[in-house]
């Protein structure tokens, strides 16, 4: 099955947001270890998360130098995480991902 690369980006950018808020993955090391994605690819999607007005932040660990800390998301815009959810199974099988 040919997925175009409009759907495998949405995708992406849907799972990233999905994995970030359930902190299964909130940092770009650990995006990398779970997708198996390049860390370019990593943070790319996470700054296109807000094409999609989804709004994903870094927050700094207290305390911590260079860059120590997570991303959280703070709004899911028009995007209905509980979708997200019920097909991540799809999404995954598109993406190819484990």
């Amino acid at each position: 099955m040919e997925v175009s690369k409009t759907k495998s980006s949405f995708y992406r950018r849907l799972y990233v947001a999905w994995l970030i808020d359930s902190q299964t993955a909130s940092s770009v090391p650990a995006l990398t270890e779970v997708t198996g994605m390049p860390r370019r690819t990593a943070q790319d999607t996470i700054a296109a998360l807000a094409d999609l007005d989804i709004v994903c932040e870094f927050e700094q660990q207290d305390g911590a130098r260079n860059h120590a800390g997570r991303y959280q998301i703070h709004s899911w815009g028009p995007v209905d995480k509980a979708w997200i959810g019920q097909h991540l199974a799809q999404i995954k099988q598109v993406l190819g991902y484990p």
